[in-house]
This record gives C-alpha cells, structure tokens and sequence, in this order.
C-alpha cells in the first residue's frame, strides 16, 4: 500500500507539473501530441517548463534531485532553458528549516551548538538532496564547513528504491534488454551509493583516502576532516574558499587558464581511475570549484564525497586496453577485449563485432569536444550491443556517469578540448607502468612479504610432502617405495618447470614489449 501511494503521488506530481506533456509533445506521432494537448485541460502552466520540471523533482525527493543533477551537466542533448533550471538542483534545493539544523547538530554532539563553535552561521551556504552545509568557526579561530543530513532522508530514500526495485523486477520479467542490462543489480548498486551518501562518516573517510592520493599531484585540493567533530549525521571539515567552476567568466576576469583547467580536469579523472582505482563518482558542477587564494591559484576545489567509485586491477587492466585500443583505433583488439572478459557470448564473431564497434566510433575521431557528443555514441554502442547480448556490468555504473560529468564539465570549460587526445598520453604513459621491468620490480616488491615467509619454509615442506608419501609405503617392498619417490621427484620437477617457464615468459614479453613499443614507434614514451 505505501508503494502503491508513493507511485500515485510520483504521478500525481508529474502531471501536476505537466512533465507528461513535455515528454508526449517532443514525439512525431499526432496521435500523442492530441493527447498531450488533452491532458493540459484544467492544468495551469504559467511558469516555465524548465522550472516546472524543477520544482516537480525538487518535490519527488533525493532519488530525483540526483537525477536531475545527472541530467543538468548534459547541454548537448537538453535545451538550454531545462538545462539551466536543472543546474540549479546542484546547491540550490530549497534548505530546511535552521532550528533543525542546530538540533540536529546539539544532538549529534550532545552538548550546545556555542559549546562547539565560537561562531554559527544562521543560513546555509548550500543545500542539496542530502543534506545543507554552513560556515562556522571553531573555538580557537578554525574556519570550518559543517555539513548537516537533512531528517528523514531513509524514510523516504527506502521508499522510492522500493519502487525502483519492484520496477526493474518487472522489466527483467517482460524484456529481454531488461535481463540483458540487469536491472536489478544496477538498481542494487545505486541503493549501496545512496545509502553510502547517508552516513557522513564514510564521506569523512573517503575524503580522507583521496585527499592522501592526490597529495602529489598539486591540481586538485582536498579539505582536511575535523575527526573530532564527525558523526554519522554532522560532518565538520576545512573550510575551502573557492569560485564555483561553472562560473566561467569570473575565473577568465581573475586570470585562470580556462584551456588548461578543462585539460587538468581530465588528468584528474583518469588519474583517480587508472592509478588509483578510486575516483570521485559525483563531479557535476555544484561541487566543484577552482581557488583563486595565491598559494594554490587555478587548482580544482573539490567537495561532496559521499559517493566515490572503486575498480579493481582487473578492472583497471581491462578499461585501460579498451580505451587505448579506441584511441588507436584497434577495433579488433576492442571486439577480442570484450569476449575475452565474458562481456558478450564467446561464440560471439570477432570480425563481425569489429566491424560493428568501427562503425560507432569511427566518425567521431579528430572532432572537437563542440562536435562529439559522447550521449550519441554511448546510444549507438547500446544499440550494437543489444545485436550481440553484451551484458552490462552494474560495477562500471558509476564510471560511466562519472565520465558523462566530465564530458558535461570539459564541454562547459573549453568546447574545443579533445577529449580523446588528452586522454591518450595519460594512458599510454599509465599502460608502459603496467609492462616491462619497471612493473615486474613493482610486482616483485608487492609480493616480497609473501615471499619472506614462504622461501624459508620450502625445504621443510617439501620433506614432509616427501615423507608423507614415503610413509605411505611402509610395509610395501622397496620397489614400490622408490616408485613412489621418483613419481614425487617427476612432479616437483613439473611444478619448477612450469615456474621457470611463467618468469622466462614474463621477462620475454616484457622485452619483447619493450622492443616493439621503443624500437617501433609504438608508445614511444621512456621508462
């Protein structure tokens, strides 16, 4: 009954809102634009369709905002106007009452709010889906951000995943794309971020994790957390003074490279991905900004940790060769990636997916970020894969809207930035740590602790192993003894033989790497 209830007020909402209409009056077929036409009949709408579509996600709760956060970094696929009204869900949702705010903070910490901080800003500096952020100062002169959840989030976040849920359960059941896109565990995925995003302690913890990985890199800041003052429920963290990025001109009239920060943007994003395998998954524009303090001048500011993404070295091996062998435009090698990672049936034909994948990409190399819409292709290469039953891999979810922001961010910034040829010397210079002597060394050292206890104890096992299949002849005749030694003798050889061959044909691959890519022209890039 509650979902039934949510589902009628979700639509109650929407039609109120005339978003039935905007979506019914954008197709070609007459027939739907008279019942567009029909279901404006006792319906006002004054205001604005970006407005209107605002106010009804606004109105729908977080699981909506974030969605429209999604789609307001997409200029190239709305009309400016929607677009414009959806950036404004970034930081700008209507804020909750401030009495709330100080109980919620008093409570958190179980004492006043003046026994904390020296100075308590009565109005919020932003308010978004999940919570509402203030300034204050500590006792003792520390400028601080306190980041406070807004009340009755999971009440209401637990509502409509029930209904997204039960929504892709009935699509599996009715669709083969619906089984095929496994819809049920995208929905999983995005029920574990959002519930991630409702405890501040983890956000804490993630900031932590990436401000330590981008310590070194000297493009992005950080805020420091003050772990003294975190909770579950109220986050106190360094306050960063910073111009929102989506504020071109002011960055332009206060001197910042804005070609070289669209190009940083990319090398921070691929950086997280590839070398650390743990990325900001929420990077539209609302909480990201760009310092103008001399110290740090033209360095991304960045906020909102409670969603982050996590890739595996498997992970990481398999989207780096996809990406490489895109930017050289290997589509073969990119149809034998995707069946050799069970993305698509292993009967599936090479040359057949390879002509396939060279028709999407194909036309879009060598274009401006102005002409290349990755939304198009993405649509293009969903509709390649529903001929050859690729299946979507929900753990990639996240990487693919992150890189859906980026796209939105770097078109905002620069619309001439080449997206694939300020990628591709990240990359290469990423895939030659990967190869060679430099990544058996790193390997090597990885696996050293594991080595330092095994290596001792390799003599005595292999006495027991010994003696265990000696004891096993005991009261047998010598032959059969000496039978039973030269088979363990013939296996331990194998197994050293097979161990010699592993590093005798890492070495030789990696040599021969070496010679191709430095003696060829390949990658061309020192070790």
């Amino acid at each position: 009954m509650k979902r039934a209830f949510r589902l009628a007020r979700i639509g109650w909402v929407l039609l109120r809102h005339g978003v039935d209409q905007m979506a019914l009056s954008s197709l070609d077929y007459p027939l739907l634009r008279v019942l567009a036409r029909l279901a404006l009949i006792g319906r006002r709408k004054q205001a604005p369709r970006g407005e209107r579509l605002r106010i009804a996600f606004e109105r729908l709760g977080p699981v909506f905002v974030k969605f429209g956060q999604v789609l307001s970094t997409r200029r190239d696929l709305l009309p400016p106007d929607i677009a414009d009204e959806l950036s404004k869900l970034q930081d700008q949702v209507p804020p909750f009452p401030g009495e709330q705010a100080r109980a919620l903070i008093e409570g958190a910490f179980g004492r006043p709010i003046d026994a904390v901080f020296e100075q308590f800003d009565a109005e919020p500096i932003a308010s978004a889906s999940i919570a509402q952020v203030y300034f204050a100062r500590l006792h003792g002169g520390r400028e601080v951000a306190v980041k406070v959840l807004r009340p009755g989030m999971l009440k209401v976040i637990e509502s409509d995943l029930g209904l997204l849920r039960t929504a892709a359960g009935w699509v599996e059941q009715v669709s083969q794309d619906g089984r095929r896109l496994r819809l049920r565990e995208v929905v999983a995925e995005f029920d574990k971020y959002l519930h991630d995003e409702l405890d501040l302690v983890r956000e804490a913890a993630n900031a932590a994790q990436l401000r330590r990985n981008m310590a070194g890199l000297d493009l992005v800041l950080v805020p420091e957390m003050v772990w003294d003052y975190c909770t579950p429920q109220v986050l106190v963290m360094e306050r960063m003074k910073g111009v929102q990025v989506s504020q071109i001109e002011r960055l332009r009239a206060a001197g910042v490279d804005i070609q070289k920060l669209a190009r940083d943007g990319v090398t921070i994003f691929f950086t997280q991905v590839f070398r650390d395998g743990f990325f900001h998954a929420d990077m539209h524009p609302g909480n990201i900004q760009v310092s103008l303090e001399p110290a740090t001048f033209g360095r991304y500011i960045a906020l909102d940790f409670g969603i982050v993404g996590t890739l595996d070295q498997r992970d990481k091996d398999y989207l780096a060769h996809n990406f490489l062998a895109f930017f050289q435009r290997d589509y073969r090698r990119v149809a034998e990636l995707h069946i050799e990672s069970g993305w698509v049936p292993p009967n599936t034909r090479v040359d057949e997916l390879e002509g396939a994948v060279r028709a999407v990409c194909e036309p879009h190399f060598d274009r401006p970020l102005k002409d290349l819409s990755l939304g198009q292709v993405l649509l293009r290469l969903f509709q390649t894969s529903r001929r050859f039953n690729v299946e979507i891999q929900p753990q990639l979810v996240l990487l693919q809207k992150t890189l859906l922001n980026i796209e939105g961010l770097g078109r905002q910034l620069d619309p001439e930035l080449d997206l694939w040829s300020t990628a591709k010397p990240f990359l290469e210079r990423w895939m030659n740590e990967q190869v060679g002597w430099r990544a058996l060394l790193h390997h090597l050292r990885d696996e050293a602790p594991r080595y330092a206890k095994f290596l001792p104890a390799l003599p005595r096992l292999m006495h027991e192993t010994l003696s265990l299949q000696t004891g096993k002849g005991r009261g047998q005749n010598e032959e059969a003894v000496m039978t039973a030694l030269l088979l363990e003798q013939r296996r331990t050889n194998r197994l050293l033989l097979a161990l010699i061959s592993i590093v005798m044909g890492f070495v030789l691959g990696a040599v021969i790497v070496r010679f191709v890519f430095h003696g060829h022209g390949g990658l061309g890039l020192p070790y």
